[in-house]
């Protein structure tokens, strides 16, 4: 019998610049190994300067494309991202229950990198009720969780706290990325993301800050690189840890790199070979 390989599916927008949402979701699946699969929840006309147009895709042609693969293929791990309305949100949680979807990455979109608000509130508490218990991990960034906790959180003392309170929202396990920190903490040695997992157990990792505006589709490419480390059969602290030390690769390569007259993209083609 011939091999399986790790089957991965991405949930989310299209970027048609190529740099963030299902583009920026497939190069990852595909340079950690994995293949991947896709159900479009939104076309944007987006380049590195901006985002010019959106159109949601209706919920039940969302439901469609999961059910499709799913049903076929199959789902090892699976990713969201931008989801754009309520129904749709309660479209890939009907998928995820009928197929039994349980490696399942919630990237909560609500705020771009930019401070650029992507979900209304009836789909943020959507996602909240419906994604956030049936996700094995959630990674709100900074802006997000200040979002959805009511306060903000800008330095490194007040993540663990927030990473409390947002598994009190119904979250197994919680990745609060600190790439908006105001400062990274007395004695830190670069970037500090907190992963928090159901019993309170706490790990952080750390890297250094990359001086460059090529950062679009960080977020994307995180939780797409999770997932796929997950459908290789990692367990979940690890799949975190490669996953950040692949973006960071990324991002490092893409600094070096210009596309566009605005924030680039990674490079997610730094490597012609998976992670181990």
């Amino acid at each position: 019998m011939l091999p399986t390989p790790p089957r991965t599916l991405t949930i989310a927008g299209s970027d048609s610049g190529g740099g963030a949402g299902i583009q920026a979701d497939l190069k990852t699946f595909a340079a950690l190994g994995c293949f991947g699969m896709s159900a479009i929840t939104a076309i944007t006309a987006q380049n590195t300067l901006g985002v010019t147009g959106v159109h949601a895709i209706p919920a039940e042609m969302v439901a469609a494309q999961i059910d499709a693969v799913a049903s076929d293929i199959g789902v090892d791990a699976a990713k969201t991202g931008m989801l754009g309305t309520a129904a749709i949100v309660e479209a890939v949680a009907g998928a995820v229950d009928r197929h039994g979807i349980r490696k399942l990455v919630v990237d909560p979109v609500m705020i771009s990198t930019s401070g650029a608000t992507l979900s209304d509130d009836a789909t943020s508490q959507a996602m909240v009720k419906l994604l956030f218990p049936r996700a094995m991990l959630v990674t709100p960034n900074l802006p997000e969780a200040s979002y959805l906790l009511g306060r903000r959180i800008t330095r490194r003392a007040e993540m663990e706290a927030a990473a409390a309170d947002l598994l009190a929202l119904g979250c197994k396990a919680v990745l609060l990325k600190g790439g908006h920190l105001e400062d990274d903490g007395p004695g830190s040695l670069g970037l500090d993301d907190l992963l928090m997992l159901a019993d309170g157990t706490v790990r952080v990792y750390t890297h250094p800050r990359v001086d460059t505006p090529n950062l679009h589709g960080t977020g994307c490419t995180l939780a797409a690189a999770i997932a796929a480390q997950l459908a290789r059969g990692d367990a979940l602290p690890d799949a975190v840890a490669a996953a950040l030390d692949f973006v960071a690769q990324a991002i490092r390569s893409g600094a070096r790199l210009r596309l566009g007259d605005g924030n680039g993209p990674l490079n997610h083609s730094f490597a012609p070979r998976a992670l181990g």
